[in-house]
């Protein structure tokens, strides 16, 4: 084997083709030692052929995945949900992405729900490269921020497909998570069985819907 070969180094980019990886994992393993480097006078990144050969032949580290995650707030939008995830599906096979798929039946204001506590588990423990939605408010109706914020800091991209447009079911499920606040404020303040509190989200759901018109 011709040594001088493999004592060459490469680009981070040549590494990552090399590699089957992204650019940004190749920096991570740099960054965490998985992987030598060396810094050129121009200041970029060289790797070793030597180590790149060897990491081909016995995988000793493995590739983040692409997460999307789907949600619709119950159970009369099954079809939604599922042409939701279609959605997210043929996007990431257009861009030649491995996923996994995550998905939940529940309010965006419910921060319990299994699928969203999978996928910030996953976003702790450097599981996720990419996480990919249609829209924003699928994640969560108020905080989607924080799950963002905490991506940010794994280096995990977020890719959201739509970011103004709204899918057809967004105005339903608002009027939802609406009536959900309001009931659960006013049963705070004149209790759950109360005529005061009925008749409080009776008239919150008679403006709502004819805001929505």
């Amino acid at each position: 084997m011709d040594n001088s070969k493999e004592d060459m180094t490469v680009s981070i980019g040549e590494a990552a083709e090399k590699l089957g990886v992204s650019v940004k994992t190749i920096r991570r393993w740099a960054d965490a030692g998985k992987i030598r480097s060396d810094r050129a006078p121009s200041g970029h990144r060289r790797f070793y052929v030597s180590d790149l050969l060897r990491m081909t032949t016995k995988p000793v580290i493995k590739e983040r995945t692409t997460i999307v995650y789907g949600r619709v707030s119950s159970h009369d939008q099954k079809e939604d949900l599922k042409r939701q995830i279609e959605v997210l599906e043929k996007f990431c096979v257009a861009k030649g992405w491995e996923y996994e798929v995550i998905q939940d039946l529940g309010s965006g204001l419910n921060y319990k729900k299994k699928g969203l506590r999978k996928l910030i588990k996953f976003i702790l423990t450097n599981k996720v490269d990419r996480l990919v939605l249609t829209h924003k408010d699928r994640l969560l109706r108020f905080g989607a921020e924080l799950i963002f914020a905490m991506c940010e800091e794994f280096q995990t991209e977020v890719v959201i497909i739509n970011k103004s447009k709204e899918d057809s079911s967004f105005e339903a499920e608002l009027v939802r998570d609406m009536i959900e606040l309001v009931t659960v404020f006013s049963a705070r303040l004149y209790g759950s069985r109360s005529r005061k509190n009925q008749k409080l989200v009776d008239n919150m759901v008679i403006s709502v819907q004819e805001n929505l018109k």
